[in-house]
C-alpha cells in the first residue's frame, strides 16, 4: 500500500468558498453571518469534485490512500475571532468527514484546528476531541503562526501550547505543522511562508526540551522540512554549541518529514540526510505546484516517481517511506495488516 500523508481538499465545490465569503463579509458588517446549515453540497457534488482530480491522480500515479485535510491556505486563522475560526473549522472538518465516508478506501481524515491569534491553543481541544473521538480523524494540522506571517504567538515549545499537546499525546494523534495564508506582503504564501514555517518549527524544537516533557508527541514537518535538510550541518553545529544531544537523539524520535519536494535532486538530498525511518511519502496533490516540469515531462507533484528513481534505496526502505512509517506515526489509521 502507498500512503500519501499530505493531501488537502483544494478542489472542494465552490459553495464552500461562497459560504466563507459570506462569513468574512458579515465580519465587515455587510451581511448576516451564515450558519453551518446554510452550506448545501450534495454527495454527487463531492464525488464530482474528486473523481476528476484527486481520485484520478491516485489511479494514474499508483497511490492508494491519502491523508486528507481542509485546504491549508483557506484555514486563514488570522480572519475574525475565535468564534469565526470555530465555525469555519467545524464546517471544513465536517466536509472532510463526508468525503472520507464516501471514499473510505481512498481517504483518511485529518482535521483543521480552530486557532486564532492570541487565543490559547487549549481552545482547540473540543474540536480536536470531536474529530478524533467521534468522527475517526487520525491527526490534525497545527498552524505555528495563526497571525498569517506576523508570528505574534509564542513559539511551539512554549508552555502556552502544552494543554493541546497533552491532549494530542492522550489521543495518540500526530500533528502536521502547517501554516496557512500569508497576509504579510514580505512572504509569498507557498514559496516563502510555508517553507519559513517548516524551518522555524524545526528550529523551535531544536532549541527546546519539549520532547522530554512529551516523549510520545509526534510532529510531521511538511515540504521536506523546508530548509532543514539543506542546512543539517548548521543545525547539528548549533545543537552541539548549545550542549544539546545529537539531533538523532534529541528530535528524531518525535519529528518526521514528508516528501513534498518537487524535483529529483531535492528528494535525493532529503533521503541522504534524513534517516529513512523519519520520512513519510507525500505529494500534496492537488496543491501549490500543479504544472508539468518541462525538464522531465511529468508533473512536479508526482513525487512517487522521485522515490522510485532515488538511488540507494532498498525495497525495505521504500516500504517504510510508502507505508510503514505512516502506520507508525498515524496509529489511528484503520488499515489491513
Amino acid at each position: 500500500m502507498i500512503i500519501d500523508c499530505h493531501g488537502h481538499y483544494t478542489t472542494a465545490p465552490k459553495a464552500l468558498e461562497g459560504w466563507r465569503a459570506t462569513q468574512v463579509k458579515a465580519l465587515e458588517g455587510g451581511a448576516a453571518a451564515p450558519g453551518r446549515a446554510d452550506l448545501s453540497i450534495s454527495d454527487d457534488e463531492l464525488r464530482e469534485s474528486l473523481e476528476k482530480s484527486q481520485l484520478r491522480l491516485q489511479r494514474e500515479r499508483g497511490t492508494d490512500l491519502t491523508l486528507f485535510s481542509p485546504r491549508a491556505m483557506a484555514m486563514s486563522h488570522h480572519i475574525g475571532k475565535a468564534e469565526t475560526s470555530q465555525e469555519w473549522s467545524r464546517l471544513c472538518n465536517d466536509l472532510i468527514h463526508r468525503v472520507c465516508t464516501l471514499y473510505p478506501a481512498n481517504f483518511a481524515p485529518v482535521c483543521q484546528l480552530p486557532q486564532s491569534p492570541g487565543v490559547a491553543p487549549a481552545n482547540c481541544i473540543p474540536e480536536l476531541e470531536r474529530c478524533v473521538k467521534e468522527l475517526g480523524f487520525v491527526g490534525c494540522n497545527l498552524n505555528p503562526d495563526p497571525s498569517g506571517g506576523h508570528w505574534k504567538d509564542p513559539p511551539l515549545t512554549d508552555r502556552w501550547w502544552y494543554p493541546l499537546y497533552e491532549k494530542l499525546a492522550e489521543l495518540d494523534a500526530p500533528a502536521m505543522v502547517h501554516v496557512s495564508a500569508s497576509c504579510n506582503p514580505c512572504f509569498h504564501a507557498t514559496g516563502a511562508h510555508y517553507i519559513n514555517g517548516d524551518t522555524t518549527a524545526f528550529m523551535q524544537f531544536l532549541t527546546s526540551n519539549l520532547f522530554r516533557d512529551f516523549p510520545t508527541l509526534r510532529f510531521v514537518i511538511p515540504h521536506g522540512g523546508g530548509a532543514v535538510p539543506y542546512h543539517w550541518g548548521r543545525y547539528r553545529g548549533i545543537a552541539q554549541d548549545m550542549k544539546l544531544p545529537p539531533l538523532g537523539e534529541h528530535l528524531l524520535g518525535n519529528v518526521f518529514f514528508d516528501t513534498c519536494v518537487y524535483h529529483q535532486p531535492g528528494i535525493d538530498l532529503l533521503l541522504k540526510v534524513i534517516p529513512v525511518d523519519n520520512i513519510l511519502f507525500a505529494s500534496e496533490m492537488v496543491g501549490a505546484v500543479r504544472g508539468v516540469d518541462p525538464e522531465t515531462g511529468f508533473h512536479f507533484d508526482d513525487t512517487k516517481r522521485y522515490i522510485d528513481a532515488a538511488p540507494g534505496l532498498t525495497a525495505a526502505d521504500r516500504a517504510k517511506i510508502f507505508e510503514g512509517n505512516a502506520r507508525r506515526v498515524y496509529p489511528r489509521l484503520k488499515l489491513p495488516a
